[in-house]
Parts: C-alpha cells; sequence; structure tokens
C-alpha cells in the first residue's frame, strides 16, 4: 500500500471530508481517497456526531432569536 502522506487520512482531511460531502462539494480525487484509504467507520461516526452539533446548533440559534423577540 502506498501510504505517501498525500494519500494518508487524517483527522483534518476527515473533517474536511465530512464537510465537503455534507454540502455536496466533496471532490472525486477526495472520495477515491477515503473510499481507499479511509475507515467506513471514522466517517459514520464522524457524520453523527457532525449532524448532532449540526442540530444543537440550529436549536440554539432558535432560542437566542426567540429570546431576542421577547417569546417564552
Amino acid at each position: 500500500m502506498n501510504d505517501t502522506p498525500k494519500n494518508r487520512v487524517t483527522l483534518l482531511t476527515v473533517i474536511g471530508s465530512l464537510f465537503a460531502g455534507w454540502f455536496g462539494v466533496q471532490s472525486n480525487a477526495n472520495r477515491e481517497r477515503d473510499f481507499t484509504y479511509g475507515k467506513a467507520s471514522t466517517y459514520i461516526y464522524g457524520g453523527i456526531i457532525f449532524a448532532i452539533l449540526f442540530v444543537l446548533m440550529v436549536w440554539g440559534i432558535v432560542q437566542i432569536v426567540l429570546s431576542a423577540a421577547g417569546v417564552e
């Protein structure tokens, strides 16, 4: 296996791939790297964590807006 630094999957590349995949802008080269050198469980767990953080962020923003509008 050719694990050159360009082909290795690091925490930053996983996070970048999750963001790109979430918004639908993942490049074909990165997708191939992820499927070739990455583990599916890493992306599954990362996707679940990312989805939970996204929901919590939206909920928090809604709470701030409702509080600012005076709605209890």
